[in-house]
């Protein structure tokens, strides 16, 4: 029988699941926002025509294409079986929860609304946290009880 508090280690725990993590989180997210814009061009179309057949008011949803294309990207991706988006996945990462729980799509989609809303309002420095935090977390992990980790 264990102890409630037993303090075996984790993989959470081990310095290699945080090695280059934050270059790699960095790229990942260059080649997730490619890819999202890419998706963004058939909804631009989509929308165009929607705005024809409305007499102009689909146009209203030009500025809300990006979410529209981000918000279920993330939440299927980052919140699905694989716990990383195309990009997280392509450079070795995944995202866990500090309780050993999946993350789900709700809290996904959380993690990159909590991302953009913190770079809006700190004009990025937010990323800046990352450099002294021993998981290398950013705002939105510590937030939320998540990390970054290499998946192999």
């Amino acid at each position: 029988m264990t102890a409630l508090n037993d303090t075996t280690p984790t993989w959470l725990d081990e310095p290699r699941a945080y090695r280059s993590v934050r270059t790699r989180r960095v790229l990942s997210f260059f080649f997730d926002y490619t890819l999202v814009l890419l998706l963004c061009v058939p909804v631009y179309f989509v929308v165009t025509l929607l705005g024809v057949v409305t007499l102009g008011l689909g146009f209203l949803l030009y500025g809300a294409i990006f979410p529209l294309v981000a918000i279920p990207y993330v939440a299927f991706t980052m919140g699905g079986a694989g716990q990383a988006t195309p990009g997280m996945r392509l450079f070795d990462l995944r995202i866990e929860r500090l309780d050993g729980r999946k993350v789900d799509p709700t809290l996904a989609v959380l993690h990159g609304v909590l991302f953009w809303a913190g770079n809006v309002l700190t004009s990025g420095f937010i990323v800046l946290l990352a450099l002294f935090t021993p998981r290398k977390q950013l705002v939105q992990d510590l937030l939320l009880g998540t990390v970054v980790t290499r998946r192999s």
